[in-house]
C-alpha cells in the first residue's frame, strides 16, 4: 500500500504540486501575505503567459507570423466586459464571471474564423499582412462605435478578475494547448511547418488544421482579454494597439518558439522585466515613456542575438506526455536506438521530435 503511494506521486506528481498551489492563490492575497501591487504582477505574468501560448501555437508550432493577436484580445475584453456590464442582472457578475469569459473566448473564436478562412487560401507571409490590417480594423471599429464608448473606452467593469481565476486559466491553457500541439492535428501542423507540400501528400489537410488551430488560439486570446478587462475595470481601444501585439512577439521569442516552457519563461521574465523598469527609470529621472521603447528594442536584439529564444524547440519534460517521456527515455537507454518516429496516432517524423527535453 505504502509502494502504491509512493507510485502514485511519483507518477502524478506535477498534477499533485499544481492543486496544492491553487489555495495559495486565495490565502496569499487574503491574509496579506503578499501585497496588492505583487498580486497585480502575478496576475499580468498568467494574462502573459496565456497571450504568449496562443500566440506561440501559430508563430512556434504552426510557423506562420502573426502581429495582431491585439485584435483578438481587444475583442475578447470587450466582449467579456458587455456582458457584465449591459447583459447579466446587478449583482450576478462574480457567478456569472465563468460565462463572460467563456463569452469573450467564443467571440474571440469566431473572430479569427472569419479571419484564417481568407488568410490560409494564401501562402508565405501574407498571414502577417492580414493579421496586421485586422489589428488595425479593430481599433478603429472600436474607436467608431459609441455603445462600446467609442475612443473613451468602456467604464464600469466590475473588478471581477483574480488571483484564483488567472491561475486556473493558466493552468486549462497549458493543458489544451499541450494537449492540441501532441494530437493528431497538432503533430499535422507541425508538418505543415516543416515541409506544406510534402505533409498533404501524406494526408494532412492543409487549410482545415490551420483553420482549427488559428480559431483555437484566438480563443485564448479572447480569455486573457476578458481577463484583462475585468482587472483593469477600464478598457479603450488604445490599449490594444500594434505595441500589444509587438509585446507578445517579444514575449513569444524570448521564451523561444515551439515551446510552451519557453512560453512560460517569456512572459514571465518579460513581465518582470517591464515592472522592475518603473523604479528604475524613476531612480534615473527618466520618463517612464521610455518602459514603451524596451519591447521593440528586446525584438531587435532577440533576432540578431538567439532567433530561437530561451527555450526554442525544447521543452520542459513534465510539459510532455507521457508516452512522449517514456520514448525520450528508451531512446537514451543503452541498446535502444531510439523511437522510429512520432507517438501513435500522429502523422510521422518531423523535426519536431528533434525537441529536446528539458528536466
Amino acid at each position: 500500500m505504502h509502494m502504491r503511494l509512493l507510485q502514485f506521486i511519483q507518477r502524478h506528481r506535477v498534477p499533485l504540486i499544481l492543486l496544492a498551489a491553487a489555495p495559495l492563490t486565495f490565502l496569499l492575497p487574503r491574509y496579506g501575505i503578499i501585497n496588492p501591487y505583487l498580486e497585480l504582477v502575478l496576475k499580468y505574468i498568467g494574462i502573459n503567459i496565456i497571450l504568449t501560448v496562443s500566440l506561440n501555437l501559430i508563430n512556434g508550432y504552426m510557423g506562420e507570423f502573426s502581429v495582431g493577436h491585439a485584435g483578438f484580445m481587444a475583442i475578447g475584453a470587450y466582449a467579456g466586459a458587455l456582458l457584465t456590464v449591459r447583459l447579466f442582472p446587478a449583482g450576478l457578475g462574480p457567478v456569472l464571471f465563468p460565462v463572460a469569459l467563456l463569452g469573450g473566448g467564443v467571440a474571440a473564436g469566431i473572430a479569427g474564423l472569419a479571419i484564417a478562412f481568407p488568410s490560409f487560401r494564401t501562402r508565405g507571409d501574407y498571414l502577417a499582412i492580414v493579421t496586421l490590417a485586422f489589428n488595425m480594423i479593430v481599433k478603429s471599429g472600436l474607436e467608431n462605435i459609441p455603445a462600446v464608448g467609442g475612443p473613451q473606452g468602456l467604464m464600469g467593469i466590475n473588478k471581477l478578475t483574480t488571483l484564483p481565476w488567472v491561475y486556473l486559466w493558466v493552468i486549462i491553457a497549458i493543458v489544451l494547448a499541450r494537449n492540441v500541439v501532441y494530437s493528431r492535428h497538432g503533430r499535422g501542423v507541425l508538418a505543415l511547418r516543416e515541409d506544406e507540400t510534402a505533409a498533404e501528400l501524406v494526408g494532412v489537410n492543409s487549410r482545415r488544421v490551420k483553420v482549427l488551430i488559428f480559431v483555437f488560439s484566438a480563443f485564448l486570446a479572447g480569455i486573457a482579454g476578458a481577463l484583462f478587462a475585468h482587472e483593469l475595470q477600464f478598457i479603450n481601444p488604445r490599449s490594444f494597439t500594434i505595441l500589444k501585439s509587438t509585446d507578445m512577439l517579444v514575449m513569444v521569442y524570448l521564451g523561444g518558439v515551439a515551446s510552451l516552457g519557453g512560453s512560460i519563461l517569456g512572459a514571465t521574465v518579460f513581465t518582470a522585466v517591464l515592472e522592475a523598469l518603473r523604479p528604475l527609470l524613476q531612480w534615473l529621472h527618466i520618463s517612464a515613456e521610455w518602459r514603451l521603447a524596451v519591447a521593440p528594442l528586446f525584438l531587435v536584439l532577440l533576432m540578431l542575438l538567439r532567433p530561437r529564444g530561451i527555450m526554442g524547440h525544447r521543452e520542459f519534460g513534465f510539459l510532455l506526455p507521457a508516452e512522449y517521456r517514456r520514448q525520450r527515455v528508451a531512446s537514451r537507454g543503452p541498446g535502444h536506438p531510439g523511437p522510429a518516429g512520432g507517438p501513435s496516432g500522429t502523422s510521422g517524423p518531423t523535426r519536431d521530435d528533434d525537441t529536446e527535453a528539458v528536466a
